[in-house]
């Protein structure tokens, strides 16, 4: 007879932990409707009021030195972009043609922004990236950015199969 006993107060504990599921629910949504009413009420419309906005205009003190003349292969060109970046962001395109021995074939090549330490005297990779195509040749460009870090850099282009190729040094600085 002891079997009945247990079950009924199974039961009847689960029924409480139910009536007090429904409680906390219905207390919460009673709050979240008068949370709701409540933030209706109050959003009253403002008057408008007259916004004036003002702008300035500001002279590029960086001139434009980015030329499109095609740069013959075994040379890299870099010239820097005056796109207006504030702080010491530097944007710079770098250019080159890069010629295929077997027009037939694939080739990969690669740019590297390299900047100099002088803590080690040595040029070290700063920013890297790789490209390729089919057919004889063709000009290539890269844009690299540097930002907050002041110093020498130069860029090397690697073609598969070719020596690499090094632009003249540039200092960055801000």
């Amino acid at each position: 007879m002891t079997m009945p006993t247990r079950s009924a107060a199974v039961l009847a504990s689960g029924t409480a932990s139910a009536a007090k599921l429904f409680v906390a629910a219905l207390a919460f949504t009673s709050a979240y409707v008068g949370f709701s009413a409540y933030s209706n009420a109050s959003s009253a419309t403002e008057p408008t009021r007259p916004v004036t906005l003002s702008a300035r205009e500001l002279p590029i003190t960086v001139p434009v030195q980015e030329t499109a003349a095609p740069v013959k292969a075994g040379e890299v060109a870099v010239t820097l972009l005056a796109d207006g970046s504030a702080g010491c962001l530097r944007s710079y395109v770098a250019r080159t043609t890069v010629a295929n021995p077997d027009p037939g074939q694939s080739v990969s090549y690669g740019w590297k922004l390299t900047r100099w330490s002088p803590a080690t005297k040595t040029w070290r990779s700063y920013l890297v990236d790789y490209a390729g195509f089919t057919g004889a040749g063709r000009p290539a460009e890269w844009r690299p950015q540097i930002s907050g870090n002041p110093g020498w850099y130069r860029v090397e282009l690697s073609v598969e199969g070719a020596e690499p190729v090094t632009s003249d040094r540039f200092q960055v600085s801000c």
